[in-house]
């Protein structure tokens, strides 16, 4: 009865052995939902207006262009890997203008926020969690370099030239 028993707990012992340190996967994995969200779910996941920004996601593909054109233009910024795709854009000088805004980190928020020479804050937009769009509504700015920045990742930074 004893050698039965020393057989058997050396038998599990070397299953056990064989099957963690086997050098296949596992037979499943998975996979998050791949469906995107709507757009009232993508309005609902931004935070609270900040009063200067338009909270209406937009609809259609992001043009490649990184610049505005001309008064009341779109700047394209995305985001993506938590790093800004674009890290120089251009925007008209005294004319308000609209950042269009592309979140592409699935449940990852994000926003821009305009900082002027001296530090201070010119524009905060909402925060988007991705994926989604947002249209930013930007007040008149004045000739001159700004950064831009994502306030929740510091690192995420560009360059906005107002002309």
């Amino acid at each position: 009865m004893r050698r039965l028993l020393f057989a058997l707990t050396l038998s599990a012992a070397a299953l056990t052995a064989a099957a963690c340190s086997a050098d296949t996967a596992p037979g499943w994995t998975y996979a998050a939902p791949t469906e995107a969200p709507s757009a009232a779910a993508s309005s609902g996941a931004s935070a609270a207006p900040s009063g200067s920004a338009s909270a209406a996601p937009s609809s259609g593909g992001s043009p490649a262009a990184p610049s505005a054109s001309g008064a009341g233009g779109a700047v394209q910024i995305s985001a993506l890997n938590i790093a800004f795709e674009q890290t120089s854009v251009t925007a008209p000088a005294d004319a308000p203008f609209t950042i269009h805004f592309k979140n592409d980190d699935a449940s990852i928020p994000h926003n821009v926020e305009i900082k002027d020479a001296s530090g201070a804050v010119a524009f905060k937009g909402d925060l988007l969690t991705g994926p989604g769009e947002i249209n930013y509504a930007v007040p008149p700015l004045t000739a001159g370099t700004y950064t831009f920045v994502c306030t929740v990742h510091p690192n995420m930074t560009g360059t906005l030239t107002v002309q």
